[in-house]
């Protein structure tokens, strides 16, 4: 079968006018749903108060009633006397007790605070005060009058719009119905969560981060079962969602590969609106008409697909509900470093973000539109426009948040040497101080120290040994970063070595071993603390390392290595015992090394750098860092160096 071609990209703004040219809003449902059950839900029709409230003249304080003109010439030198009222029926001169929401009777007009007055007997009280006509009175109608509009139409119902639903007389309420989305995933490789998973086996959970967002946005999601690679079977599925739903979906197959189906469904059902959008990630969208409803073919990647639905699907229920989703503002930040772009595609950069100084800084992460945890991981999208090819290094730009605001104010960013630690440090942080987070990038050791002279960081990570020396850190710093405020925290001391698969089928006993034709090794990246430690090593054993098979290769992390390892893309690696451990390989060890926190010294001294400290010093911080394997933590916290 041949290869499809996409047919011309349009450009995302385009993409979305075409979709919402798609949508008949007036064609929505409404319905009636308690008060109670009200809450997010959009008005169908503009409210009107049902009766006034309040519906009566009420005390607005615990006191008495009087007429006002009663109270003429009391002062607080000279006081007047009046007397408990009968009944209903009051003479001149006469009071009743009142508390806060009581009726007034008919015959009064105004309330006097209980402090203002003295009581002389039962039946007689003395004013120090005058007061004017409906003093400390609720009039009939003071929040809303009967007939008056309370909520006009397409109003999202908070909880304070209940409270004046109840108020004003009304039980029910009319809204809009849940614009219904049917999601169909689609793949021969899909597997249900739970499912043993086998090479080739894919977890569906696409449609459920979209059922999710469809319910976050107002919709109601309607999932269906997956269907094969088979033309007609998702024929037949995206017809029966075209009837059942206002917006049918289907995720995956919207590609050009050769069991991508989508597009020429959609094109068969209806009408083929753009196969391939400007915009990445998310280029291999497809969208569309089918029964006069419209219909979007999601891109089987995760990221791209959570991209589509953020800027096609949920303006698309915006329209049919007439009322924004709720939304997280923007913000101006600070890129790190150059990020290149692809000319003529609108990208979105996850990003995270912390406030160094006045600074705030958002930090790139991995761009895979495979990779979901970046989303979990992601403070907000950055956007690079289609006519430019990248942003420099410095540059300001807008950032589309994706967490509150004040949780951005609250990151504590750590970029440098990864450490498993790090992320146990993170965890006993949120035990202590949940409004706290570390937000960590892995770029090597150096690029750790090169963040913190350029204010890009509050920590880093950092295990560089001095081959002339043998101390770690404390040299590199003084070279690198002699004019930057900073101090240096001591971690753990941790165990290196060389990690290989369980049982050690390839023999490996050091790092001699490497130098042979049937060893892959994968490498740690230049200015990592482990690159510098195999290359010392090296040059000790006198190694050259352009004899070792895969000395080039490089990952960014003790994980991604141990993952090569395991899954046989490598015989060997240099990592942490710790690693090793977690993915169930064997280790040789090497050597003990020093892994510390260098701090900028604004942040140290800071009231987040205290709280950070005091973890870091903690016993529960040691006990659950040794409980990784090969590291000592006994000195974590004492300061090592300062500048």
């Amino acid at each position: 079968m041949a290869r499809k071609r996409y047919l011309k990209k349009t450009p995302l703004e385009e993409a979305r006018k075409l979709f919402l040219a798609g949508i008949d809003a007036s064609k929505l449902a409404s319905e009636t749903v308690p008060v109670d059950d009200a809450l997010n839900r959009i008005t169908a029709e503009p409210v009107f108060a049902k009766i006034s409230s309040p519906h009566y003249h009420a005390a607005a304080m615990d006191g008495i009633c009087v007429r006002a003109e009663d109270t003429f010439g009391a002062t607080e030198f000279v006081g007047k006397k009046l007397s408990r009222a009968l009944k209903d029926v009051a003479e001149p001169g006469a009071f009743a007790y009142v508390d806060t929401g009581n009726s007034l009777p008919a015959w009064a007009n105004a309330v006097i605070m209980i402090e203002k007055v003295r009581q002389l007997d039962d039946e007689t009280v003395e004013i120090f005060e005058s007061v004017a006509p409906w003093n400390h009175v609720r009039l009939v109608g003071e929040d809303v009058v009967a007939t008056e509009l309370l909520l006009p139409r397409s109003h999202r119902l908070r909880p304070y719009d209940l409270g004046a639903l109840l108020a004003s007389g009304h039980t029910s309420v009319r809204v809009k119905a849940h614009p219904k989305v049917g999601i169909i995933p689609t793949g021969d490789e899909l597997i249900q969560p739970g499912e043993e998973t086998t090479p080739g086996a894919v977890i569906e959970f696409n449609s459920t981060v979209l059922a999710a967002f469809v319910r976050e946005w107002g919709g109601a999601p309607v999932k269906y079962p997956k269907v094969k690679d088979d033309a007609e079977l998702l024929k037949q599925a995206l017809g029966r969602a075209a009837h059942e739903c206002d917006v049918a979906t289907i995720i995956a197959g919207s590609s050009a590969g050769e069991h991508d189906l989508t597009a020429d469904v959609v094109a068969a059902a209806g009408e083929l609106w753009a196969h391939g959008i400007d915009v990445m990630p998310g280029k291999p969208a497809v969208l569309g008409a089918a029964n006069g409803k419209p219909v979007i073919g999601f891109p089987g990647y995760p990221v791209s697909a959570i991209v589509i639905a953020r800027e096609i699907l949920r303006p698309g229920l915006e329209k049919f509900l007439g009322c924004a989703a709720p939304s997280y503002p923007r913000v101006r930040a600070v890129v790190p470093k150059k990020l290149a772009s692809h000319l003529g595609l609108e990208e979105f950069i996850r990003v995270t973000l912390g406030r160094v100084g006045e600074k705030l800084v958002a930090v790139p992460l991995a761009r895979g539109a495979g990779v979901i945890t970046t989303m979990v991981h992601a403070d907000g999208l950055l956007r690079i426009p289609s006519f430019i090819e990248g942003l420099n290094a410095g540059e300001e730009r807008e950032v589309e948040l994706l967490r509150p605001e004040e949780e951005i104010e609250n990151t504590i960013l750590c970029t440098g040497s990864h450490d498993l630690a790090i992320g146990v440090l993170e965890d006993q942080l949120k035990l202590r101080h949940p409004g706290l987070k570390i937000a960590a990038t892995n770029v090597g050791s150096l690029g750790g120290l090169l963040a913190l002279q350029r204010g890009e960081t509050h920590i880093a990570g950092t295990h560089l040994l001095d081959p002339e020396t043998g101390i770690y850190n404390i040299p590199d710093i003084k070279k690198t970063i002699p004019n930057t405020p900073v101090v240096l925290v001591h971690l753990a001391l941790r165990e290196q070595g060389i990690l290989v698969r369980r049982d050690n089928p390839k023999a490996i006993r050091g790092l001699r071993d490497l130098t042979r034709k049937d060893c892959r090794f994968v490498n740690r990246q230049p200015g990592s603390g482990t690159r510098v430690l195999l290359d010392y090593e090296l040059k000790r054993l006198r190694i050259d390392p352009a004899s070792i098979h895969g000395y080039e290769r490089e990952e960014f992390t003790h994980m991604a290595v141990g993952v090569a390892v395991a899954s046989d893309l490598a015989d060997a690696g240099l990592g942490v015992r710790a690693a090793a451990q977690a993915l169930g390989l064997d280790f040789i060890s090497l050597a003990n090394e020093q892994y510390d926190l260098l701090c900028l010294r604004p942040f140290y001294e800071s009231a987040r750098g205290t709280q950070l400290m005091a973890i870091v010093r903690s016993q529960s911080l040691k006990t659950a860092v040794a409980s990784l394997g090969g590291y000592d933590p006994v000195k974590a916290g004492e300061v090592l160096y300062q500048q």
